[in-house]
């Protein structure tokens, strides 16, 4: 996938769920991982030629693990204008070694939208732009059904009333192979996930079992977004 497809994509995106408003301040947060990266190549484009106004900032919450090396995304900040915040923290130590949880992901998820919330409002943003594609679309959907009984997955915009933050998804209709793709043809600096849970969650779970479904009855997938698109869940209707 070229850039020109991601940034058509993405708009397509962000105008059918009304996403942007105009001077919006946006931070993007950056994990590190392929499709942060691939969202701040999307919205640095847009930021040049989309008829609403809005700036933008790039934020990193540095988990406090030894071996996350963010100079090459530093780099590419700067090459693209814009501002990079890195917001150190000790969660990890916190997490696995103070608390040693079981579940690691949910106090840890917990922690860094905590640390990200504070450094967005330091930085004059009143939206976040998180980076979950089609497939994370779908995988939140089945986790919901399996874990909780529920039809339910995330919104693309969701306003959080503590905050006063809005939380904006521009990815929702690349899928994950565009993105694995983009990466590879524009060589994206892509810094590997040092968590130990990486790779092994309950995420990871619904991947696996999507990927044999969809080997079963090919275009699975596309049918269930299509059914979340159309089945009244709040924030979804276009």
């Amino acid at each position: 996938m070229d850039l020109q497809q991601v940034y058509s994509r993405t708009r397509k995106a962000i105008d059918d769920y009304h996403m942007i408003e105009p001077h919006d301040r946006i931070a993007v947060g950056i994990s590190g991982g392929k499709d942060s990266l691939t969202l701040l190549y999307a919205m640095q484009g847009l930021r040049r030629f989309y008829p609403l106004p809005f700036t933008l900032c790039a934020v990193t919450v540095d988990l406090g693990f030894d071996n996350l090396h963010l100079d090459r995304i530093q780099v590419l900040c700067d090459s693209l204008e814009v501002d990079y915040h890195i917001i150190k923290t000790d969660i990890a130590k916190i997490v696995f070694d103070d608390r040693q949880e079981t579940n690691p992901c949910s106090l840890c998820a917990k922690m860094r939208k905590g640390a990200l919330n504070e450094a967005m409002k330091k930085a004059g943003c009143n939206k976040i732009a998180y980076a979950h594609h089609r497939d994370d679309v779908v995988e939140t959907m089945m986790l919901s059904l399996i874990y909780e009984g529920r039809f339910h997955t995330f919104r693309p915009v969701t306003y959080l009333d503590r905050t006063g933050i809005t939380v904006i998804r521009p990815l929702l209709y690349m899928h994950e192979a565009d993105i694995v793709g983009f990466v590879h043809k524009y060589d994206v600096p892509v810094v590997k996930s040092p968590c130990p849970a990486d790779g092994h969650t309950k995420r990871e779970y619904a991947k696996e079992l999507l990927r044999q479904i969809n080997r079963e009855a090919p275009g699975v997938k596309e049918r269930m977004f299509a059914a979340i698109q159309n089945g009244g869940l709040e924030g979804w209707t276009l």
